[in-house]
């Protein structure tokens, strides 16, 4: 049984989801002014599933991240500033801007990198909890994914693997019901995903993904289990983006459905919900505002930070490489 929140635990916990939600607002600013190179797969409306999971690791463990990865960084206490200079394409990002939103990384905090290969990052995290188990540590390593990375021969084969040989891994699926324009509904007959560990041996937990509290619960059983050299568990989240596939997409599939799809879900926000949620409690409305102060300087400076950053010199294209 889930052990019962502090008030400070549950404060950090809307910070969190808070942050995370303008530093992505921010992110989608700088796209519609032409700042940024390529694309931005924005982690809107999903801010409860990388706050959840995140608050129930260690300091030193790993993750792998998916190609909507901003929030996973977020969540770890990355630096922000350096993560809007990847974005924009600065010399002072993460990867001195030659990684990008896609494949931003942040090895500082655990992160080992996101990936823009759908399923890519499953055995990157299967493998560093192997390295664990090797090393003797008791860390665990967390795979974030999204539902149509569930049908991707990467997924199975690694947790094959992390079953048979119990690895401290969580695969932490983020379905959000679409794979771009695919509807996980029709390319799947399973109405949960996380059913899918029954066939490896394994806990499936399916948690609403849209309460930070329930996600913190779900994953807190899971690295627990995973600790005692239990093996890995599928947690599934079941939440929902904003925007489309990338900010270009204006995801208008997803009407066809449902039209009210998009309205429904958007009135189960995390970071609105958990808002209230606390005022309910008893929370005063001004350390509330204090905190949203907070942030919401944190991400000008971080903003500001990357826009006065340079651009790396044409030798960096050539630094960091393998051949």
């Amino acid at each position: 049984m889930a052990k019962k929140l502090t008030k400070a635990q549950r404060l950090g916990f809307y910070e969190t989801m808070y942050r995370m939600r303008r530093f992505e607002e921010e992110v989608f600013e700088f796209y519609k002014r032409g700042a940024m190179p390529g694309l931005a797969h924005l982690y809107l409306g999903q801010e409860a599933v990388a706050t959840g999971v995140c608050a129930a690791l260690n300091a030193d463990d790993y993750i792998g991240s998916s190609h909507r990865g901003h929030g996973h960084l977020v969540a770890r206490g990355a630096d922000l500033g350096k993560m809007m200079a990847e974005i924009l394409g600065k010399e002072t990002g993460y990867s001195h801007g030659k990684g990008g939103s896609m494949h931003i990384m942040a090895l500082d905090k655990g992160i080992l990198g996101a990936n823009g290969i759908v399923g890519g990052e499953i055995p990157i995290a299967t493998g560093a909890a192997y390295s664990a188990v090797y090393r003797g540590t008791k860390q665990v390593a967390v795979s974030f994914f999204g539902d149509s990375a569930t049908n991707e021969g990467t997924f199975h084969e690694s947790i094959n693997m992390a079953a048979a040989w119990k690895l401290p891994c969580l695969y932490v699926i983020e379905n959000n019901l679409y794979g771009i324009s695919v509807d996980i509904r029709d390319v799947t007959n399973t109405e949960n995903l996380a059913d899918r560990a029954k066939g490896y041996g394994i806990p499936g937990i399916v948690c609403d993904g849209m309460d930070v509290e329930a996600v913190y619960a779900a994953a807190e059983e899971a690295v627990a289990w995973a600790r005692r050299g239990k093996g890995p568990t599928i947690i599934e989240c079941k939440t929902y983006r904003w925007q489309g596939h990338h900010v270009g997409d204006p995801g208008d599939y997803r009407m066809r459905r449902d039209g009210k799809e998009k309205e429904k879900w958007m009135k189960k926000c995390p970071v609105a919900g958990f808002r209230k949620k606390l005022l309910k409690d008893g929370f005063p409305e001004s350390m509330i505002l204090a905190l949203e102060a907070k942030a919401d300087a944190e991400v000008r400076a971080a903003a500001a930070f990357a826009e006065d950053s340079p651009y790396p010199d044409a030798p960096e294209a050539f630094t960091d490489i393998f051949v």
